[in-house]
């Protein structure tokens, strides 16, 4: 049996983790990546638009079409940033509130579940395992010999 690589790993992982997600957001006629933008306003003073591409790691075409169909659905309102007028905030309706706590409490129920079945320990080496990779990644050496 071959080993499976590092990238596989986190592949095949993440799909297994994002169709999950989408399973449950399909029950309130949503997508994981409503439910991620949701979670990544800030639900009292609003979140500029531009800061959300980065913050989600989402391409702006993506973003946008999310975003589009987020307000459609009266989730999010867009208003002119009051200091910079270039900038727009995005904000939670009252629905994109309800949803967004819909959205919290799946995040926490997988986060419970892991933890309650992995523990403390593993938890911290997979953070750390994880955090390592990223750092390595960001270093922008690995192809360079």
């Amino acid at each position: 049996m071959q080993k499976k690589t590092i990238d596989h790993v986190l592949r095949s992982t993440w799909q297994s983790v994002a169709k999950m997600y989408n399973e449950e957001a399909g029950k309130y006629n949503s997508t994981m990546a409503v439910g991620f933008a949701l979670l990544s306003i800030d639900p009292k003073k609003g979140t500029p638009s531009t800061s959300l591409g980065p913050k989600m790691g989402m391409e702006a075409t993506s973003l946008s079409r999310t975003l589009k169909s987020m307000e459609e659905k009266n989730l999010i309102t867009r208003k002119p940033h009051p200091i910079d007028g270039r900038s727009v905030l995005i904000h939670l309706t009252h629905l994109g509130k309800t949803h967004r706590a819909a959205s919290k409490v799946a995040v926490m129920k997988f986060n419970e579940k892991i933890h309650s079945e992995i523990g403390t320990e593993s938890l911290e080496n997979f953070h750390f395992v994880i955090e390592k990779i990223n750092e390595l990644i960001g270093k922008k050496n690995i192809f360079k010999f």
